[in-house]
C-alpha cells in the first residue's frame, strides 16, 4: 500500500524501496529562483521555467519568488531533492484531505468498500491543443490532479480545468523533476486515496512515453488504469508537412526507432541492418545526439547517404522549425541551425513528396520558416 510517509522518501529514491531525503533550511524569500525571460519562446514546460512554478504554485505556498539574487545548490541533484522538499508538505496535505474525503463518503454509505480511484494514461499530440481528443479534453478538464511531462504543451495545459492541481514530473538531459519510480509511488498514492488522476504525455503514452511501465505497475497494485491515446508526434509532424509515411511504390512501411542511447552516449541503443531498407521510412524519436552514429551506420548497411531527410524541431507550434537535407548532411544542418530537443528526424524517401521539400532541391538544406514568422 502507498502511504503518506512514502512521500518522505521521494527525492533520493532510486529503486521502489526509498530513502530518506535530505533536509534543507527553507528561506522563504528565495526559495525557488526562476527567471520570467527565460526559455519564453519554447512552447513546453521548461524545467526551471515561471511558467512551470506558476502552474504548481499551489505546491510552494508562499516560497515562490523572482529574484537573481537566490541561492540554490550547485548540482542538479540538489536543486531537485531541494524542489522536492518545499512541495511535499502540500502533496502530504492534498493527500490527507483527499482519504478523509473518501472516507466520509464510506461513512454515508455504511460498511460499503471503496476501491481506489482511476488512473487514466492521456495522450496529448506533439503540441497542438487542435490535435487534442475530445476525451482527452474531458478527462483532463474533470480530474483532480494531473501528473504532466515536459512535452505536454503550454497551450494544451491552459485547458486544464483551473481548479485542477498540477504537479509537473518531467524529464530532460541531465535533470529529471523525479524517477520513474517516484512518478510510480505518486499515482499510486493518490489513487489509492481515491483521487482521479490524470498522468499527461506528449504524444501517445503508449509510444516511447514509459506509459506501459506505469500501467504495469499501478494494475500489479490493483488500481484500474485507462489508456486515452494521442496522436503520436512521427503522425502529427508527418502531416503539419506534407508526408506519407507509407506511399506505394515509394515506401511499403514505417519504423519508430528511439535515438536515446544507454548513459546518455552518442552511439545509438540499437540499429538493425533492416532498418536501412530503402523501402522503408524510419522515424527517430529523441535523436539529436546520436544521429551523427545512427546516420553513418544507416548508410553503413546499405541506406543511399543521398536518402531525403527532415529534422522537425518543436514540431505542430508556432516555435516549428524544420531542416530538409540528404541523409549525409542533415547532422551538420542540424547543428548549423542549432536546432534544440524536442526534434523529430524523419529519414526516407517520401520526405521528397512534401511540399516543402521542393522538386529542385539540391544538395543544400533548405530551412524552413518557423509558423510563428511565416503563419503557415
Amino acid at each position: 500500500m502507498a502511504m503518506v510517509s512514502r512521500f518522505s522518501s521521494l527525492p533520493s529514491a532510486r529503486r521502489t524501496q526509498l530513502g530518506k531525503h535530505k533536509s534543507f533550511v527553507i528561506n522563504p524569500i528565495c526559495s525557488i529562483h526562476y527567471n520570467s525571460q527565460s526559455n519564453a519562446i519554447s512552447p513546453f514546460t521548461e524545467k526551471h521555467s515561471a511558467e512551470r512554478y506558476q502552474r504548481d504554485s499551489w505546491l510552494y505556498k508562499g516560497n515562490l519568488e523572482e529574484s537573481s539574487f537566490c541561492q540554490l545548490p550547485s548540482d542538479s541533484n540538489s536543486i531537485r531533492d531541494y524542489d522536492i522538499a518545499l512541495q511535499l508538505p502540500e502533496l502530504k496535505k492534498l493527500l490527507q484531505v483527499l482519504k478523509e474525503r473518501r472516507q466520509n463518503v464510506v461513512g454515508i454509505g455504511g460498511n460499503e468498500q471503496r476501491g481506489p480511484g482511476n488512473v487514466f494514461l492521456v495522450g496529448t499530440g506533439p503540441g497542438d491543443p487542435e490535435l487534442l481528443t475530445l476525451k482527452a479534453l474531458r478527462v483532463i478538464q474533470s480530474a483532480d490532479l494531473l501528473l504532466y511531462d515536459r512535452l505536454v504543451s503550454n497551450d494544451v495545459l491552459n485547458l486544464v480545468n483551473p481548479h485542477a492541481r498540477l504537479l509537473y514530473v518531467g524529464k530532460t538531459a541531465g535533470y529529471h523533476s523525479r524517477t520513474q519510480e517516484e512518478i510510480h509511488e505518486l499515482l499510486l498514492s493518490f489513487a489509492e486515496a481515491g483521487a482521479t488522476v490524470v498522468r499527461l504525455k506528449g504524444g501517445d503514452p503508449l509510444v516511447f512515453g514509459r506509459g506501459g511501465e506505469e500501467m504495469d505497475f499501478l494494475q500489479r497494485q490493483g488500481v484500474e488504469v485507462k489508456v486515452i491515446p494521442g496522436i503520436t508526434s512521427a503522425s502529427g509532424i508527418a502531416a503539419e508537412l506534407g508526408i506519407p509515411l507509407t506511399h506505394r511504390g515509394v515506401a511499403n512501411s514505417v519504423r519508430f526507432l528511439t535515438g536515446h542511447s544507454r548513459n546518455g552516449g552518442t552511439d545509438p541503443l540499437f540499429v538493425a541492418e533492416n532498418a536501412a531498407d530503402p523501402d522503408s521510412t524510419l522515424v527517430v524519436y529523441m535523436g539529436l545526439s546520436t544521429l551523427p552514429s545512427l546516420a553513418s551506420k544507416l548508410v553503413r548497411h546499405g541506406l543511399p547517404p543521398t536518402t531525403p531527410a527532415v529534422a522537425v524541431e518543436r514540431g505542430t507550434t508556432p516555435q516549428q522549425r524544420v531542416v530538409f537535407a540528404e541523409l549525409k548532411d542533415l547532422a551538420q544542418e542540424i547543428s548549423l541551425h542549432q536546432l534544440v530537443s524536442p526534434t523529430l528526424i524523419i529519414i526516407g524517401k517520401v520526405v521528397a513528396l512534401s511540399p516543402q521539400w521542393g522538386a529542385d532541391h539540391g544538395e543544400d538544406a533548405s530551412l524552413a520558416e518557423s509558423k510563428e514568422t511565416s503563419n503557415v
